[in-house]
């Protein structure tokens, strides 16, 4: 069976070339033929098996110190296809910044399993600090189910190099596959992505924030669909990095629908 995978980009800085070498690289090993794409849909013809996210719709970076960014909300339209990719089953796999889309819609951080705040925000009626970012971290892997295509030949652990978040997840709603041993409790670690916006990167000054989650990776249902959450690829350090790719292959190839 051929997967018709979409690959959707756009609202956050990448080295393009690096990261598309990554889906080159699949499409050379599995029956995968992928399409870079600026926005999810479901065309009548051929329409994907899978869409992979590393997109950052629904926020606006203004380069104002002052107001450095706006969040407008989804159109109808656009929320619209996020259920029709439910009801018919397309697999979807969100990466990295991701899980920062759509902060004025809730729905969205309900569907992927949390919210990575650039400025504070309420999320399921708690209010949060802006999140927390360190880059270029060369940490422990934990792979917490053996068991699950995604881990697939990763063993009990690896380590990779990347950037890690600290934002709240619902941990309660997702099933974990993987977690970080760097000290996600420890916020202090972490520098402020509101300051990183106004101008001051890798600065936490006056920044605090609750401990984050250890989980790096995790899957759900939603509707009809398969769904993984990977928070691996910053850059191309990582994109490159064998076991990177094989997490990214076993991802594609398990939210892909069975015929």
């Amino acid at each position: 069976m051929t997967i018709r995978l979409h690959v959707v980009t756009g609202g956050h800085p990448f080295v393009a070339a690096d990261f598309f070498a990554v889906f080159d690289w699949l499409s050379s090993r599995e029956d995968v033929v992928w399409t870079a794409v600026n926005s999810p849909s479901v065309p009548d013809v051929d329409p994907p098996d899978v869409i992979l996210f590393y997109d950052m719709p629904g926020l606006t970076f203004t380069r104002d110190a002052q107001a450095p960014l706006e969040t407008p909300a989804p159109t109808e339209d656009q929320r619209r296809v996020f259920a029709e990719l439910c009801e018919r089953g397309i697999g979807m796999v969100f990466m990295h910044h991701a899980v920062a889309s759509w902060p004025a819609w809730e729905g969205f951080a309900e569907m992927v399993g949390g919210r990575f705040h650039y400025r504070s925000g309420s999320l399921r009626g708690v209010e949060y600090p802006d999140s927390g970012y360190v880059f270029d971290v060369a940490h422990t892997v934990e792979v917490l189910a053996p068991e699950h295509p995604i881990c697939e030949g990763l063993g009990d652990s690896f380590v990779l190099t990347d950037e890690l978040y600290c934002f709240p997840v619902f941990e309660d709603d997702v099933e974990p596959i993987m977690r970080t041993t760097f000290p996600v409790d420890e916020p202090t670690r972490f520098f402020s992505a509101d300051q990183a916006i106004r101008g001051r990167r890798n600065s936490n000054d006056g920044w605090t924030h609750p401990a984050g989650s250890a989980l790096v990776a995790w899957v759900k249902r939603v509707g009809n669909s398969s769904l993984a959450y990977l928070q691996f690829g910053d850059g191309p350090t990582t994109y490159a990095d064998p076991t990177f790719r094989r997490i990214i292959r076993n991802a594609i190839l398990w939210s892909a629908p069975t015929p």
